[in-house]
């Protein structure tokens, strides 16, 4: 059983409830899956940048990613209907807790003046979505075998109906919110 999972039943549950008056357990909102998302357009010119993207998005989440196709052929872009323009992976269970706690143990803190992050990315519905800018923060990245920086979309869907839910899951959950 993975740590994280340990710690939200037996400390974030209790203190949700607590905060927020819920009657029943399964109430109380938590993380219900992460997306982690590589979006590349410059794959339409260089094709050999999509395995490298491929392979250490699945480095990073420790599952094999989708690539992902684009729908509409667009000419200012060069983009052809059908073309791979980026990878995707959707983590559930003990991978998703296993990602969630190197990304804010570990991951997180590499970054250069990192104060936090923005407590203002969150949807209406209590989810939230953080940009990071290069891949080489997580520690299974190689650097001598990165050819170009890759940036990613990282979505963590809750069961949270409001932002305050999310919010105070999240922060229970040990994410580094700017004060």
């Amino acid at each position: 059983m993975a740590r994280l999972r340990e710690h939200y039943h037996k400390k974030v549950v209790p203190a949700l409830t607590k905060e927020f008056g819920y009657k029943n357990v399964m109430a109380v909102p938590m993380i219900d899956k992460i997306s982690i998302n590589i979006g590349l357009g410059e794959a339409t010119q260089n094709a050999k940048l999509m395995d490298g993207a491929v392979n250490e998005l699945a480095q990073i989440a420790g599952q094999k990613p989708v690539i992902t196709k684009a729908t509409k052929s667009i000419a200012q872009f060069k983009l052809r209907e059908g073309q791979s323009i980026g990878c995707m992976v959707t983590l559930r269970g003990d991978r998703m807790y296993e990602f969630f706690d190197r990304l804010v143990n570990v991951a997180l803190p590499r970054v250069r003046d990192f104060r936090g992050v923005s407590t203002k990315s969150f949807d209406g519905r209590g989810n939230y979505t953080l940009g990071i800018k290069d891949q080489l923060i997580f520690p299974e990245i190689d650097y001598a075998k990165v050819e170009k920086t890759k940036g990613m979309n990282i979505s963590i869907t809750t069961t949270a109906r409001t932002d305050a839910e999310g919010v105070a899951l999240l922060k229970q959950m040990g994410m580094p919110f700017r004060q």
